[in-house]
């Protein structure tokens, strides 16, 4: 044993061949903490010592190479300042350059998946090898910040810029071939096999039959682009990256910058521009949103799977109702492997269904996503029914019929004579009391709710509504059920709105009481959309349904009439009485066209400017700051009082299930890191005023007043304030 660490370790075989292998204790995954790091750096010391080395082998224990840096670390190590940031890279591309540099060839062995500086590891290394179906990529973009070890600099040197910059901005995961086909890996070999292959290939390379010191230059070289291909190359590519990441993600066009800046240079001159950059951005607000948004996925999946703990296996599921919604279900349960039975009453409702899934079928194949066989498993395993025939044998039976109480429990409670001992039901209610629906059921622990979010094939959340008398085996199958649909599922307890709709409903009240004071609505859109949210309140009801927003704004004043009953009639209402309910039929607080591929285009209506101007009920002069703090301050007290309450489990859940669920702004961080953000007590001051003018729904609670005096923000980490 050349080093043994507690993290890696080092062995010498018989051909004189170093094999060093990570494998972390009490870990699932390899992660490049800081200390494996100062391990590497011992373990590489004791390489540079050997006199008779033919070469070294990076590879794994563990079902996975290296996913990245322990991003963990990162809140603590950003928040140190710059200096400790820049020492922080300097440090680690020092490292990865003596490893560059090592007199003999290196090849690094990737299984399963290298991510972030794991993958940044494996490109100071002179080969690349991996077996199939690994992930490799760079996708610290994702977190606000650009590649800090070297992948800006040595990838395009590799696989040219263009490829890079797709790479690198875009921050995805790419597949073993695809990575063959760019370069970015020397071959793809079956598991069994690479241990083989790679002793093989570094022999080959000691004897010179493979050009390792040709292709080190090649990295540590300025990349060869004349004036023209630059400027034809990162020009084009920033502006299209540009135009994708939008103003409120400075990485992907600060990536491209660097690509282009480090394009002449040598290596440690193009080190030294992706450093700079790296430690600009880590020090953003936006990073540390993102990477607080990575820490809390995570704990959402922790949760996930600590409920899984008690699920039953499911192999054939069932959907009631086979509208665009059961079509989507249908199609989401079958993508990913399970087989599902869609009821209805009526063949005019399964052949709708089963077009919603034949068309996202359609379009995965379009795409690539699937191939011909492919498509038609999926849609092999969606079996129409007008019956219950076979429901004797479904594991879970979700119910996505109208959101209508007497109807649900109607359905419910004769599907449910038709099902095995064990089966579950879940509904796909959006509004309606799990316990209430549980009154009409004989078996009450067997049942809670699975909240889908439209579209169900691009909604990541579903919310998983525990009912008072759902059992912990049924809770968990659902979860299990919703992550091998490719979901996040987020458990909440049984309140009027849940918890989605809850928040959402002060927001959207927030904007009625906006257009009672003048505001005009497109510019109230407008400044929604800068501040981040993928549409403004008055697009969002369009898309929504008027009529489904009117409905839930029912259920939630009933539930909690103190401060969500409205004085009057809304314009949401008024413009129903007018048949305007949205993108459904056309016309809303917008009027809609198809587009040449069929989806519908937003235009402004004069009717609808009439209308408003008539239901203001005064002209008042806000600030574009006025108009948000009026939106954002009752969205975000109602999740802290769903917090208090219990709805939720905690902070993270919360902000996770706004961000999936309804697309809160992610480099906002959620409303509890929105807060936090803001400030607790200049948040507590700006709802206690803006209480004063709109009403109860804006009053911060005695446990929000108590958190803010003793200075407790829900996270314990705080941002930099810095801006990108």
């Amino acid at each position: 044993m050349l080093y043994q660490g507690k993290t890696l370790g080092i062995e010498v075989d018989d051909d004189r061949l170093a094999w060093l292998v990570f494998d972390m204790p009490d870990s699932a995954v390899n992660t490049l903490s800081q200390q494996v790091v100062a391990e590497l750096m011992e373990a590489v010391s004791a390489l540079e010592s050997m006199t008779e080395c033919q070469g070294l082998v990076l590879a794994s224990a563990k079902k996975a190479f290296i996913v990245g840096a322990d991003i963990k670390e990162f809140h603590a190590v950003f928040g140190r300042g710059a200096q400790a940031i820049e020492a922080m890279c300097q440090e680690v591309h020092a490292l990865y350059n003596r490893i560059e540099d090592l007199p003999f060839p290196t090849v690094a062995v990737i299984n399963g998946m290298a991510l972030g500086g794991g993958m940044e590891l494996c490109l100071a290394c002179d080969f690349r090898i991996v077996e199939p179906d690994t992930r490799i990529g760079l996708p610290e973009t994702k977190l606000g910040i650009v590649p800090g070890w070297g992948g800006c600099v040595r990838l395009p040197r590799l696989i040219g810029a263009d490829n890079a910059i797709e790479w690198i901005a875009g921050g995805g995961q790419h597949g073993s071939d695809a990575a063959l086909r760019v370069g970015a890996v020397d071959a793809v070999v079956a598991s069994d096999d690479l241990r083989d292959a790679a002793a093989d290939l570094l022999k080959r390379a000691w004897r010179e039959e493979l050009p390792w010191q040709p292709r080190r230059r090649k990295k540590t070289s300025p990349l060869l682009l004349n004036s023209v291909d630059q400027v034809l190359t990162f020009e084009t590519a920033k502006g299209m990256v540009a135009s994708k990441a939008g103003r409120h993600y400075p990485a992907p066009v600060a990536a491209v910058d660097v690509i282009r800046k480090g394009a002449g240079e040598d290596r440690l001159r193009a080190q030294a521009i992706e450093t700079d950059a790296f430690v600009r951005l880590a020090q953003t607000d936006v990073c540390y949103q993102l990477v607080g948004l990575f820490e809390s996925d995570q704990r959402v999946k922790k949760q996930a799977a600590a409920h899984e703990k008690s699920a039953r296996d499911i192999t054939l599921a069932g959907v009631l109702g086979a509208g665009i919604m059961g079509g989507g279900i249908a199609y989401q349960s079958a993508s990913k492997g399970t087989s599902i039975m869609m009821k209805d009453i009526r063949n005019e409702a399964l052949e709708l269904g089963l077009s919603e899934a034949r068309k996202l079928v359609g379009k995965q194949l379009e795409r690539g996503k699937f191939t011909a066989d492919q498509s038609a498993e999926v849609l092999g395993r969606i079996r129409p029914t007008l019956s219950y025939g076979d429901f004797s044998e479904v594991d879970i039976v979700v119910e996505a019929v109208v959101e209508n109480a007497g109807i649900k429990a109607s359905v419910l409670a004769e599907v449910e004579q038709t099902l095995g001992e064990q089966a579950i039901l879940a509904s796909n209610t959006s509004t309606i009391s799990i316990d209430r629906l549980a009154g009409h059921l004989s078996h009450p622990e067997r049942f809670c709710g699975m909240h889908f979010f439209n579209p169900v094939h691009r909604m990541p959340l579903v919310e998983v509504i525990r009912g008072a008398r759902t059992d912990e085996a049924t809770l968990g199958t659902v979860v299990a059920y919703a992550r091998k649909m490719g979901k996040t599922p987020i458990v909440v307890n049984d309140c009027p709105g849940f918890l989605v709709n809850r928040v959402l409903f002060p927001y959207l009240q927030g904007f009625e009481l906006l257009l009672r004071r003048g505001i005009d609505m497109g510019r109230i859109d407008r400044i929604m959309e800068k501040f981040g949210w993928p549409m403004g309140p008055a697009y969002l009801l369009d898309v929504v349904g008027l009529d489904t927003a009117a409905h839930a704004g029912e259920v939630l004043a009933e539930g909690y009439p103190d401060r969500m009953a409205n004085d009057g009639v809304t314009a949401v209402e008024k413009l129903l009485e007018m048949d305007r309910k949205g993108q459904k039929n056309g016309k809303g607080f917008y009027r809609y066209e198809k587009d040449k591929k069929g989806k519908p285009k937003k235009e402004t209506d004069p009717d609808i400017q009439e209308l408003l101007t008539a239901h203001a009920e005064r002209q008042v002069e806000m600030s574009d700051e006025e108009i948000i703090a009026a939106l954002m301050t009752p969205l975000c007290l109602e999740t802290v009082r769903a917090l208090e309450e219990g709805v939720v489990g905690s902070p993270a859940e919360a902000d996770m299930a706004l961000i999936y669920g309804i697309g809160f702004p992610p480099f906002r961080g959620g409303a509890l890191r929105y807060i936090d953000h803001v400030g607790l007590s200049a948040f507590v001051r700006q709802a206690r005023a803006l209480a004063d003018t709109f009403g109860p729904l804006y009053a911060p609670t005695a446990e929000l007043e108590a958190r803010a005096a003793e200075g407790r923000p829900f996270y314990r980490t705080q941002p930099t304030g810095e801006n990108a």
